[in-house]
């Protein structure tokens, strides 16, 4: 997701004002985010006190600290830039049971989760800081899509890693029925 899709959440509209904008959208230009930098919130435990961005930037990961009410001051945001190197990531683990996916993931010390959507979105990011770290372009293909599938051969699948179902071999006719 965008940064700018992230302010169109519930959430989003609540917290991340313009008020609260003009905060930290001045520290992720200094990290080298572009004006709608590839971006994930992290909601802490009080979206009205903390929340944390991490943007996809060309030399690194932005993480972005946001506090909304500091008494006295007003919005602050804190951020630093972790080249790509040094990010560090914890296995991305999805689950599926009856139709729903849970996607979880650990990225610079931030826990990211997600069921079905928020899962399809956490999936997306992750595909996009894995394919930084390696070094690749990211997919045109988010891995949301991929895992929301089930698998690059999953139902869907289009390309050289999508495979024609087998063929039915035909029915034994009763000559060649030979018992042993």
């Amino acid at each position: 997701m965008r940064l700018s899709e992230w302010r169109q959440t519930t959430q989003g509209r609540k917290v991340m004002t313009p008020k609260v904008a003009a905060v930290y959208e001045p520290v992720l230009r200094g990290l080298g985010a572009g004006a709608d930098p590839v971006a994930h919130v992290v909601w802490g435990d009080d979206v009205e006190a903390k929340y944390t961005i991490l943007a996809s930037v060309e030399a690194g990961l932005a993480v972005v600290g946001v506090r909304v009410n500091v008494p006295l001051e007003g919005p602050r945001a804190a951020g630093k830039l972790v080249r790509w190197s040094r990010v560090q990531t914890s296995e991305l683990s999805v689950e599926s049971q009856r139709g729903h996916r849970l996607v979880s993931i650990q990225v610079e010390n931030q826990i990211l989760k997600g069921v079905d959507d928020v899962a399809d979105d956490v999936a997306g990011f992750v595909g996009e800081i894995f394919a930084r770290i390696d070094g690749r372009t990211p997919p045109e293909l988010p891995l949301a899509r991929v895992v929301a599938r089930g698998g690059a051969r999953g139902r869907g699948a289009r390309g050289p890693a999508a495979k024609a179902p087998a063929a039915k071999a035909p029915a034994a006719t009763p000559r060649e029925r030979r018992p042993r």
